[in-house]
């Protein structure tokens, strides 16, 4: 089992899927990307800018899909990505989507969350009693979803590894590997 699953969407922000995929790949692992429905998704690029009291978002690349959420059987997958960006806002709505985040919390699989994607865990109660990193904006969800919020660049907590945003990218995949690889190693 030599999978890993990205769950993405429209305005996915574009380094905190393709460095993910782009990572595991590099450590032997295949990543499928799986969406709403088999189309390419529009990824965004967030920045932040002296002009703007918010991040800005400007359109990035095209990424292919491999799936469907609702073709998703997690039993072939070793780990889960949840990239950040605005995606997680509306991934979260779907039930297949809570079918396979629930699936990798409940059998203690790596589960990495980047950026806003720890929003998709925290509405199903998955983050209640966890530590995680996430966008410093989301803290006040992340607590009242019962976390507690580590502002750090790669907070492990059993399965799950979380970060902050992409600056905090190098340090999340060593991190996110490191555990996949401690998983997936023979009993």
């Amino acid at each position: 089992m030599n999978k890993v699953l990205v769950l993405v969407g429209d305005a996915t922000e574009e380094l905190d899927a393709m460095y993910p995929i782009f990572r595991v790949r590099e450590a032997g692992y295949r990543a499928d990307v799986a969406a709403l429905t088999r189309r390419d998704v529009q990824l965004v690029i967030h920045d932040f800018e002296p002009e703007s009291d918010a991040y800005t978002e400007k359109n990035g690349r095209r990424l292919p899909v491999d799936l469907a959420f609702s073709e998703v059987d997690p039993t072939e997958y070793a780990g889960l990505v949840i990239p950040g960006g605005r995606a997680p806002e509306y991934i979260r709505l779907d039930a297949d989507v809570r079918r396979i985040t629930e699936y990798f919390f409940a059998r203690d699989l790596p589960v990495g969350t980047v950026c806003h994607g720890p929003q998709v865990p925290a509405v199903y109660g998955l983050l209640k009693g966890r530590r995680t990193a996430a966008f410093g904006p989301l803290a006040g969800d992340m607590v009242n979803a019962g976390a507690t919020v580590v502002d750090e660049p790669d907070v492990v907590d059993g399965n799950m590894v979380s970060c902050r945003g992409w600056p905090d990218l190098p340090e999340w995949s060593r991190a996110f590997v490191s555990v996949l690889e401690r998983s997936s190693a023979p009993a």
